[in-house]
C-alpha cells in the first residue's frame, strides 16, 4: 500500500518511513500538492492510488463519500486526531511512524474504500 501524508505531517515521516520498504510521500515535499485545496489532494491520491494520512477528517470524509456515492473507488483514508497525535508534542513523530509501519506490515491490508482510524 502506497501513502500520501496530508499537509498537517512533516516530510521527515515519509523520509523514516521509505528505509522500511515503504512507499510513502509527504504533501510538504511535493511542490505540485503544497498549499492545493483538499479536492486536489484527493485526487492526486487517487490517481497515484495512495491512501491519505489525514487528521482532516471533516474534509476527506466527505470527499470519499461522495467518490462511493457516483459508484468509483478510492485508495482509502487513514484517520489521525490531534488528541492522539498531537502536533505540537516532539515525539508524535516517532509514534506516527511506528504506528504507520505497523499498519502497512499488516498481512493482507486492503484500505481500499475504507476508512482506518490509526491507534
Amino acid at each position: 500500500m502506497k501513502l500520501l501524508l496530508d499537509e498537517m505531517w512533516s516530510h521527515q515521516i515519509a523520509e523514516e518511513l521509505r528505509p522500511r520498504h515503504h512507499d510513502v510521500v509527504a504533501v510538504t515535499e511535493r511542490p505540485d500538492l503544497l498549499g492545493q485545496p483538499d479536492e486536489a489532494i484527493f485526487a492526486a491520491a487517487r490517481a497515484e492510488e495512495r491512501a491519505i494520512v489525514t487528521e482532516n477528517v471533516p474534509d476527506f470524509r466527505p470527499l470519499g463519500f461522495d467518490v462511493l456515492q457516483r459508484g468509483e473507488s478510492h485508495p482509502g483514508l487513514i484517520l489521525t486526531t490531534n488528541r492522539r497525535y498531537p502536533r505540537a508534542d516532539a515525539r508524535t513523530a516517532g509514534r506516527l511512524v511506528t504506528a504507520l509501519d505497523n499498519l502497512l506490515r499488516s498481512p493482507d491490508l486492503d484500505l481500499t474504500d475504507r476508512e482506518h482510524w490509526l491507534q
